[in-house]
């Protein structure tokens, strides 16, 4: 019997790993075996997981809460699965997903009914993932639609853009001196004046 890990990913800063800690209290992990990262799955930067990964060998055993705490993607999530299963020779057991336990069912029907509820579940997971991603690109979309602005607040214009914009359209001054009247850059300049013209 080798020892017992367990692994936490929270999305953000902002986001509390207690509860799951309490689980891999309740679980008799040890401490010292409980390794935390506090990434979002989008940057996939896992000091913690690496360092765990380092130190976890055969008959070892891992508890982690949800099948997506293994990788930002489908393709990521299976091969951290083969890499902790196949080549490490580690037990992993997702305790919401209790179905996943390589401890049971080690012969070939056990396995390979383990790896297609894997994949399946890997792919739930990025599907779920990409659908949040479309709300948020929906929801986006619909409040521009209302008027919405996202963003810096536009550039103050000064009292006298109109009349330096009408000097520099009738070419009585150039689009650096129109620029450094309204104190702006060129480029904001060209933009607020909604001009296409070089200059």
């Amino acid at each position: 019997m080798g020892n017992t890990y367990g692994y936490i990913r929270v999305s953000s800063r902002d986001q509390n790993e207690d509860r799951q800690l309490v689980v891999m209290q309740e679980l008799a992990v040890p401490e010292k075996n409980i390794f935390i990262d506090k990434q979002s799955g989008k940057d996939f930067d896992r000091p913690s997981y690496k360092r765990m990964l380092r130190r976890v060998k055969k008959d070892d055993l891992l508890y982690i809460k949800s099948i997506d705490r293994l990788g930002r993607n489908y393709g990521e999530i299976l091969e951290q699965w083969r890499v902790l299963t196949k080549e490490k020779g580690v037990d992993i057991v997702v305790l919401d997903m209790p179905i996943l336990d390589t401890r049971m069912g080690k012969d070939l029907m056990g396995t390979f009914l383990s790896d297609i509820v894997l994949q399946i579940l890997s792919f739930v997971a990025e599907n779920e993932r990409a659908n949040i991603r479309q709300r948020q690109a929906e929801g986006i979309a619909a409040a521009k639609a209302r008027g919405v602005r996202f963003g810096r607040p536009p550039y103050a214009l000064p009292e006298n853009f109109d009349e330096i914009c009408s000097l520099w359209n009738s070419g009585k001054m150039t689009g650096t001196e129109a620029a450094r009247a309204c104190r702006m850059p060129l480029s904001t300049f060209r933009y607020r004046a909604g001009a296409d013209r070089k200059f």
